[in-house]
């Protein structure tokens, strides 16, 4: 198995509009599927990305009521997630989120590349990379397209070692150890959302899941075939994973890495359009066929929520 990179990243959110006006109107993603929670249909899932969702630049989120239980960052969990922007494009991106009353919680350079590090409004870490040459097409709608997101860059592994997760990654998932910056450790797919990063303290409490945290990192596979294949392997090396799930728009298995990170691989098709024309992305709530018969009673128990482009275009 060697995977491309990420596919898609999932956290846990707290109030349902405050994350879309984060996700679409601060950041400039687009809002590509409404839908739910496929084990808690009284739960909204948000998937958010470029104009189709292509694999690698789609952030979901389950969001939870503010009022719900917030969580640790800690060991066994995702530390931050980072977008790709354009090199030149990290003093407008200060400058944007300084105006949205965002904080920049840290900046500097990594690995060579300029960065800044945020929060959003439940306290999940975000950052934003400069890069030399990306050549995905950014959703240019809310943020001009010169400076807009391109898709992920990398993500953050908080681990109290790491041997364990690196040979874990290069064995199952065909990545490669790439480079080291202090309590860093990079590792690389072949894709431009390639790039996972463990960073080792020791001394750092356990992790636990709420608002505010990454709930799992998936990681591409070509189609069920070889997802299939992938499973077979795992199973036979020791690795617990699950039956494959049907998530309507992919299919996915979930397993765990040796530092406790909940891990998925999905599969790149069948894609975001199979209920929703490219135009009519994330225009309406879509429910999987098994929830359609409780429709009247799953929008009756969701927030309301307003697109924040759709209120734009109407002012």
């Amino acid at each position: 198995m060697k995977t491309q990179g990420i596919h898609h990243i999932t956290g846990i959110a707290g109030d349902a509009q405050r994350n879309l006006d984060f996700y679409a109107g601060v950041l400039g993603l687009r809002f590509i599927k409404k839908t739910v929670n496929f084990d808690d249909p009284y739960t909204y899932h948000f998937y958010f990305g470029d104009e189709i969702g292509t694999p690698g630049t789609v952030l979901t989120f389950f969001p939870w009521s503010s009022e719900g239980r917030p969580g640790r960052l800690g060991v066994g969990q995702t530390e931050s997630f980072a977008f790709a922007v354009p090199r030149l494009s990290i003093d407008y991106w200060r400058a944007r989120l300084g105006q949205r009353g965002v904080a920049i919680r840290d900046s500097g350079h990594r690995f060579g590349e300029p960065f800044l590090s945020f929060s959003d409004h439940d306290g999940l870490l975000v950052e934003l990379v400069g890069v030399e040459a990306d050549r995905r097409n950014p959703w240019g709608r809310a943020v001009p397209g010169e400076h807009a997101i391109r898709g992920f860059h990398s993500v953050t592994l908080l681990e109290s070692e790491g041997a364990p997760t690196a040979t874990f990654l290069r064995e199952q998932l065909g990545l490669v150890e790439s480079a080291g910056e202090g309590n860093r450790i990079r590792l690389a797919a072949t894709g431009p959302a390639g790039l996972v990063d463990l960073r080792i303290d020791s001394g750092a409490p356990l992790g636990q899941w709420g608002r505010g945290t990454v709930h799992h990192v998936a990681f591409r596979t070509p189609d069920e075939q070889q997802q299939r294949v992938t499973r077979e392997e795992m199973l036979r090396s020791g690795v617990r994973v699950t039956t494959v799930a049907d998530r309507q728009y992919f299919r996915s298995i979930y397993f765990h890495e040796p530092g406790g990170v909940l891990f998925e691989l999905a599969t790149d098709t069948p894609g975001f359009t199979i209920d929703e024309t490219v135009e009519e992305l994330g225009s309406g709530l879509k429910l999987p066929p098994w929830y359609e018969e409780g429709r009247r009673l799953i929008e009756a128990q969701l927030p309301v929520v307003v697109h924040p482009e759709l209120v734009d275009a109407q002012s």
